[in-house]
């Protein structure tokens, strides 16, 4: 049976919607907890780690199943990590800090989790704007130099998430592990292709 990669790709699409949709759902029900800004602004990290690490898995999927077509839904999935780290920016900025640009000044310089999930974000905004197929053709083998500081962007987002929390760390700690895992494979599938 011959599957339609154009129809999978517009379902994979709506589906990558969800974290809208139901943070939406929880703001009409009012289930935002004690402090919704927090609760909004946590919503949208963990679904920028969890886009993270669905993207990052694209190429082992490829490798492990032989079936090529999961590099296709790559771009689109690294797209939603950048849209939503931009929203949760957003949220910090807008919704916590009401664009008092001092305030946010101060507490990058305070807080080295603020410090590295914005300079994780500042990483992504040269990939978002490289992801097209005529930037692909026009920087060849750089792209893909410069695509490998998703690496650095996923352990920068693994860290900020982590010294967020500081307490309960068992959510952080999964993502590094799935993270490590797809480092791992990666090095193994690099090292394989080489000999």
């Amino acid at each position: 049976m011959k599957i339609n990669q154009a129809y999978l790709k517009r379902i994979l699409f709506i589906l990558s919607l969800w974290p809208i949709l139901s943070i939406t759902i929880d703001i009409f029900q009012d289930n935002l907890g004690a402090n919704p800004v927090e609760f909004i602004e946590r919503h949208f990290g963990k679904w920028t780690l969890i886009f993270l690490c669905l993207t990052l898995s694209m190429t082992p999927l490829r490798r492990l199943t032989k079936i090529s077509w999961w590099i296709l839904y790559r771009r689109m999935l690294g797209l939603f990590v950048f849209f939503y780290a931009s929203i949760h920016l957003l949220c910090y900025i807008g919704l916590d800090y009401h664009f008092a640009w001092n305030a946010i000044k101060n507490d990058i310089i305070k807080h080295r989790y603020v410090l590295v999930g914005f300079l994780a974000w500042l990483l992504l905004i040269p990939l978002a704007l490289t992801s097209s197929k005529r930037m692909i053709q026009k920087l060849k083998t750089n792209w893909k130099k410069l695509h490998k500081i998703i690496y650095l962007i996923a352990i920068l987002g693994v860290l900020h998430f982590l010294w967020l929390v500081k307490k309960d760390i068992t959510e952080p700690l999964i993502f590094a592990a799935i993270i490590s895992l797809l480092f791992v494979l990666r090095i193994k599938f690099s090292k394989s292709k080489n000999h």
